[in-house]
């Protein structure tokens, strides 16, 4: 199948426009949306695999019950750090398997403040009405002040300090403010880790998107083998994330760098940390996330970054890059268990995974907001590894892998889709390619990644030390090609752990991600698969950044000027912006309070049905795709005469004294309140940063600025006694 995708259109979003400029969705994950991603979920195949994780759940606890290692270790450890421990598991050669809190006695570096209310972007995002599930040691403290009623025992479990911890990372209201979760409004359903298989396949076939595990396998009482291994339990995993798409599992990679617990790792020396993980950190679907110490300067951007002394490294032994991403485990302030108004610190990936959680419940509340559906979870998966903010060497490593997560860039990209983004979900048929052409924007490295969630792996280890036989099922291919030159996606080589990232025929991971810095002109983008495809088709998305998408300027129009006017109304026009802008103009009488809003093609616009004496504002703004929009012009102002209708002026007017104002609230939300003594000549503007006039007209106490983006402003007052000008910043 070549599908050719064409250059995106000013025409071509003409019906996006109309469908979703100007509607408003609700981000709380309703019935009928939970319903609408689920119906073609393999519930047969879920339901078989709820059936055998039960039986095999009771064939395991009779073996823990009769085992001589519950005699010998117990049940279950509290250790003096507060680390549990419990023996949950025995392998299928006889191993036991203990569970253990990924904790060490260590701020959210994600960027996910700025999605919030008072953030950059101003989005009002919180969580509300989203749900995660989280599995630990035992549940949170559903009573917790933090939590109102928004933390659920969801299967009649005892309650657990690293639960209630991890909870509050991802939930907690911020009664206490550096305690506040990174979803603050979600809802969280924790459980115990026990019947986590069970219990995670039967929540996602009922719709659960994300869940939180924030543990695994111990690493002082397994045989080498294991590290790195495809094990049952990974396959296992990767059953459940196949048949349920849209749910993603979220896993700390562990906190062994320094125990010294492999002795016979793929690389290197023991002491050198690689080839750590165990488990379902080694299955192919879910995210891993390392520990990272980071600084984020004022501005929010990442300056210095490097793995946390306790995370765990990769790689898998078939050289897959785990971990798949860092967040912030050091020294995280949350709720505790000890009463309902306890807290407490602590460091680790245990940490580090619940930040991540919470950060991509925000992300999925901003795609339904934004397009009324939910990201499938290779989607997810892809968009935050694709943004992530890369550290040290270019190009992903076995230390944190595609680098720290970058919470603000994912949604600005998922904001910028089909103006200089592309996010799509595509499926390849078996035998058949995927290639369309896109012309780079010149202004950023033009970067194009898949993602899939890849049907779970054939072949599990049993015993084989560093076997380095590929889990991965179907391999999926991209390419970049432009004047006989062939871009190649990043990969990494198991035996030369230590080394930067090469790129090449990447035939290990389910995520592939290409960068072409300096990007110039077109390129033609190739997805293709080698071998045949499991089950005939393989669902996979794509995400691009750094591409023209479209002609349209991003800029708000100038030059609003009078065309013609005449007794049954007044012509308005401007300059125009090219053929595929797409303009809103606003006008309003200032005996009103709402502006009427006309959407067209052309930069000009007849206005009818006008009253004679009565003033009105005009204003316009270029919309370049359903999501973004320019700024509005500056206001133009007319009282309308017929024939005799013109522009009303405002200069500034020359003097050499200083005007003396007051300005308040500010920062300021709607409506920006002015002290001045001022004639009744006094004119005012307001400035954006880039120097663009957005408001001007005669000045008054109170100004509104609500319809004005978030960010910093210049007000100047102009008036006999003197030009005065001052900052606010809108929220």
């Amino acid at each position: 199948m070549d599908t050719n995708i064409p250059t995106w259109g000013a025409r071509h979003f003409s019906t996006l426009i109309s469908t979703f400029l100007f509607l408003s969705f609700s981000a709380a994950q309703t019935l009928e949306q939970t319903k609408e991603f689920t119906k073609n979920y393999n519930q047969i195949k879920l339901n078989d695999l709820i059936s055998r994780f039960e039986k095999e759940t009771l064939l395991k606890q009779n073996k823990l019950r009769n085992s001589r290692f519950e005699k010998q270790w117990g049940v279950g450890q509290k250790q003096l750090d507060g680390t549990v421990v419990a023996l949950n598991d025995i392998g299928m050669d006889g191993t036991p398997l203990f569970y253990t809190t990924h904790m060490d006695p260590t701020s959210k570096v994600s960027r996910a403040s700025a999605l919030y209310d008072q953030g950059d972007m101003g989005l009002a995002l919180s969580g509300l009405g989203m749900t995660v599930g989280i599995w630990d040691a035992g549940v949170a403290r559903t009573t917790h002040r933090e939590f109102d009623t928004r933390v659920k025992n969801n299967d009649g479990s005892e309650v657990d300090n690293h639960g209630t911890l991890v909870t509050g990372t991802v939930v907690s209201a911020g009664l206490q403010e550096k305690a506040k979760g990174v979803a603050y409004s979600a809802t969280a359903l924790t459980h115990d880790w026990f019947r986590d298989k069970i219990e995670v396949t039967e929540a996602a076939a009922n719709g659960l998107l994300l869940s939180n595990h924030s543990y695994g396998i111990k690493t002082d009482r397994v045989p080498d083998w294991y590290f790195g291994a495809y094990i049952k339990t990974s396959q296992d995993w990767d059953k459940i994330m196949y048949n349920a798409p849209y749910y993603l599992m979220v896993t700390a990679a562990g906190n062994a760098q320094n125990s010294y617990d492999n002795e016979t790792p793929n690389f290197g020396r023991t002491q050198d940390g690689f080839d750590l993980l165990l488990g379902f950190t080694t299955a192919k679907n879910g995210l891993v996330i390392a520990g990272a110490d980071a600084k984020i300067d004022g501005e929010g951007n990442l300056k210095t970054a490097k793995v946390a002394g306790y995370s765990s490294f990769g790689p898998t032994d078939d050289g897959r890059i785990k971990p798949d991403l860092a967040g912030d485990g050091t020294l995280i302030h949350s709720t505790s268990a000890n009463s309902d108004s306890s807290y407490g610190s602590s460091m680790g990936t245990s940490m580090a995974a619940p930040g991540v959680s919470g950060a991509l419940l925000l992300l999925q509340e901003y795609h339904q907001e934004l397009y009324g559906t939910y990201m499938k979870s290779a989607t997810l998966k892809g968009l935050t590894l694709h943004t992530a903010d890369d550290v040290q060497e270019l190009g992903p490593d076995y230390t944190m892998g595609w680098g720290v997560l970058n919470t603000k860039k994912a949604a600005e990209t998922l904001k910028n889709k089909d103006f200089s983004a592309m996010i799509s979900e595509e499926m390849l048929q078996d035998g058949e390619t995927y290639t369309f052409t896109v012309k780079a924007s010149g202004n950023e490295p033009l970067s194009v990644s898949i993602s899939w969630t890849d049907p779970a792996g054939e072949y599990i280890n049993r015993g084989d030390l560093n076997a380095n036989i590929p889990a991965l099922s179907n391999d999926l291919d991209i390419r970049v090609t432009k004047n006989g030159e062939t871009y190649f996606p990043w990969k990494l080589d198991p035996a030369k752990a230590k080394d930067p990232a090469g790129k090449g025929d990447n035939r290990v991971d389910p995520f592939e991600r290409i960068d072409i810095s300096n990007a110039q002109g077109e390129y033609t983008i190739t997805v293709s698969h080698k071998s045949n495809l499991i089950h005939g088709t393989q669902d996979f998305s794509l995400v691009l950044t750094g591409a023209e998408l479209t002609n349209c300027r991003l800029e708000a129009p100038t030059q609003i000027e009078i065309n013609s006017s005449e007794t049954s109304g007044v012509a308005l026009e401007w300059t125009s912006l090219g053929s595929e802008a797409l303009y809103e103009l606003q006008i309003k009488p200032d005996t009103g309070d709402q502006w009427v809003t006309h959407t067209l093609w052309e930069a000009s616009f007849a206005l009818k049905d006008l009253v004679v004496g009565q003033k009105y504002s005009a204003r316009v703004r270029s919309v370049c795709s359903q999501n973004l929009s320019s700024e509005f012009s500056e206001e133009v102002h007319f009282i309308y005469d017929e024939e005799a209708t013109t522009l009303q002026e405002y200069g500034p007017l020359s003097t050499h004294d200083e005007i003396s104002i007051k300005l308040f609230p500010n920062p300021v939300v709607d409506e920006l309140q002015v002290k001045a003594e001022l004639s009744q000549y006094a004119a005012y503007s307001i400035v954006s940063t880039n120097g663009t006039i957005l408001k001007r007209g005669k000045f008054e106490e109170k100004i509104n600025v609500a319809d004005l983006a978030t960010g910093l402003y210049v007000l100047t007052i102009h008036d006999y006694t003197g030009v005065k000008s001052t900052k606010f910043f809108k929220h």
